[in-house]
């Protein structure tokens, strides 16, 4: 029997999720609290890309396929995570512009924008990964309609 891949795939994602939403809230009320200004739309996009990925994404990848197949439809899977990937890649990008620009950046706050860069990376490949497998499963059952389910696809509880 073959090893299913998508449970720590998605649990992976789940937690590095939770990791650039936590750290980039760090930075966000480091920013709010000690400047004149509001927080960058960078730093908010990426709190909003883990907030999207730990809270609907990554639930929703998980639990549809196995209570609700119905819902399940590959088409609906595959643009869920392409327009994740793409928020993954546009925000890490976005951000790692912003904090190698940044005129001033040494202590705590800059090291967790450093680091949720990389976890925004980290992320990103994640995403063209399952973004991947999506395809794959689409190319698959394309001719078939509403095939039987593929249990690659699912979580295996």
């Amino acid at each position: 029997m073959a090893f299913n891949f998508m449970l720590p795939l998605r649990i992976t994602q789940f937690i590095l999720g939770l990791l650039v939403l936590g750290l980039e809230a760090y930075v966000a009320s480091w920013w709010n609290r000690f400047t004149l200004y509001r927080s960058p739309d960078r730093v908010n996009f990426l709190i909003f890309a883990g907030i999207w990925t730990a809270l609907i994404v990554v639930p929703f990848l998980t639990l549809t396929p196995r209570f609700f197949p119905r819902a399940a439809h590959p088409f609906a899977i595959l643009a869920i995570e392409a327009v994740t990937m793409v928020f993954w890649f546009a925000g890490f990008i976005a951000h790692a512009v912003f904090v190698a620009n940044l005129l001033f950046c040494r202590g705590n706050v800059c090291r967790c924008a450093q680091a949720a860069t990389v976890f925004a990376a980290f992320e990103w490949v994640l995403f063209t990964a399952t973004t991947i497998m999506a395809i794959m499963h689409v190319m698959r059952t394309r001719n078939g309609g509403r095939s039987k389910r593929n249990p690659q696809m699912e979580v295996q509880t």
